[in-house]
């Protein structure tokens, strides 16, 4: 190849973007190299069932993208992007009739726990106006926090598993709360920090609300695309890199990739010891995700759960601790937690008039291969009668399916691997910079390396930085 670059970023998923975005703002000449034919890595969206139906291949609901410090120092509005409020961001049923609603307001998120309301309002009310010093330390690698006071108080409760976190609570309805926000980890709820993944969602439901990207999640990378272009970064899809040989010319690359595809393209070049590490990443539990063409709304019982953009299923904390539990060990679940998204309530445009979308996934064990379609509709249908009469198609996503649509979801892994005290600040490997790798000017990019999964771009933002500081000062 006759081209040559500053910079080469292997993948276009939100981290690759961010980190080419970062580099071009530098003056840097960069290239994006995409496998898939269109951008985007887990921002993708496509008509998946019929015609006039658009679908969020994975992320559907963006409360990170709209906190993350990187992305909201982008012009991302003035490049296509709009992020659209369902009236309530979270709804969690329970089989008792009663409801869980989280509300942009506190307080009227404590009206709905019952006598857990004053207890609500007191854990969550000091954190909403200093979120952004929080979510710049939970997105930020291993460092000392830079507001110590706000981090600590917050960090008490943070460290704490969902398990722990919820005996501060009475009433079924505000434990249930707290298990369905803290099972975004994919991990059991007994693990230590699993609260400080509910706490943090549960907070920017509050603070930035749990936004949806008008025209489908695709509108994010394709605004990402359009501001690295305008700095003079190019994109080309349709060309997969095999190894090392397969990059054009450059001083730095950045492979928004995985552990498993850094080894196959650059193992020859890495070190036995830091290879034998890189083997040892743990990925975690995947998704079976379905997504839906409706003939209308779906019929839920609550009608908080009508109006909102996110809901979880799953029943009690102790049931969906059970299911969480059982993913993890590897065992089927009847009733699993499910997380579901309709965006056609704040973005009429994904479907025709008078239908609907809508995008819903359970958790599953790494791999699994069993078809979940009929459990998903099941727990849609316990809170929701008549809702299969509204099914026109439907698309399915197997964990298998999901890593052949992005070669980062190992075994269907969305989170790039497990986040766990163990691996969350030391993937992939224990390395004083996490983004680094043995070979000169080769650096990870991907949620594989701090802060891990979630459409927020600082995986990228930081390494990027990372990369300047050291062959670009």
């Amino acid at each position: 190849m006759s081209e040559s670059f500053d910079a080469v970023v292997v993948g276009s998923g939100p981290n690759g973007l961010a980190a080419a975005i970062t580099l071009a703002q530098k003056g840097l000449s960069v290239q994006v190299i995409e496998a898939e034919d269109t951008v985007g890595g887990g921002m993708r969206s496509a008509e998946l069932t019929l015609p006039g139906f658009t679908h969020d291949i994975c992320s559907a609901i963006h409360p990170l993208a709209l906190s993350s410090p990187f992305f909201t120092s982008l012009p991302l509005a003035e490049h296509g992007l709009e992020l659209l409020q369902p009236r309530v961001p979270l709804a969690h049923p329970l089989d008792d009739g009663r409801t869980a609603v989280l509300e942009m307001s506190i307080p009227l998120t404590s009206s709905h726990l019952g006598r857990d309301a004053d207890e609500y309002v007191s854990l969550m009310a000091p954190f909403v106006h200093s979120y952004k010093d929080l979510v710049d330390q939970f997105l930020g690698p291993a460092q000392l926090p830079r507001h110590p006071i706000t981090a600590g108080r917050f960090g008490v409760h943070a460290i704490r598993s969902a398990k722990g976190l919820a005996t501060m609570f009475e009433d079924e309805r505000a434990r249930a709360l707290i298990a369905g926000v803290s099972a975004h980890s994919l991990l059991p709820l007994d693990r230590l920090a699993t609260g400080g993944f509910g706490l943090m969602l549960a907070l920017l439901g509050h603070a930035v609300g749990w936004p949806v990207a008008k025209g489908g999640t695709q509108s994010l990378a394709n605004a990402l695309v359009s501001i690295l272009e305008s700095h003079g970064g190019q994109v080309v899809t349709g060309r997969r890199v095999q190894s090392l040989d397969d990059v054009p010319a450059h001083k730095v690359l950045m492979l928004d990739l995985g552990p498993r595809q850094l080894e196959k393209i650059a193992g020859d070049k890495l070190p036995k010891p830091y290879l034998f590490l890189l083997r040892r990443y743990r990925y975690g539990p995947s998704v079976f995700k379905l997504d839906w063409a409706l003939d209308g709304p779906v019929p839920w019982k609550d009608r908080f759960c009508r109006e909102a953009g996110t809901i979880h299923l799953g029943g009690t904390f102790e049931q969906i601790a059970a299911s969480e539990r059982a993913v993890w060990e590897g065992r089927h679940v009847d009733r699993p937690y499910c997380i579901i998204a309709q965006q056609s309530v704040a973005d009429p445009s994904r479907a025709p008039e008078g239908k609907s979308a809508l995008w819903g996934y359970c958790h599953v064990p790494n791999g699994y291969d069993v078809d979940m379609t009929c459990v998903i509709e099941d727990q849609i249908e316990r809170q929701a009668p008549g809702f299969k009469d509204l099914i026109l198609a439907r698309s399915a996503h197997t964990p298998a399916l999901l890593e052949q649509h992005n070669a980062n979801y190992v075994g269907g892994d969305i989170n790039g691997g497990v986040q766990d005290l163990r691996q969350l600040f030391t993937r992939p490997i224990p390395r004083i910079d996490p983004y680094s790798t043995p070979v000169d000017g080769l650096f990870l990019c991907s949620s594989s390396t701090p802060p891990g999964g979630g459409v927020h771009g600082m995986c990228g933002y930081h390494a990027a930085s990372s990369a300047i500081k050291k062959h670009f000062r």
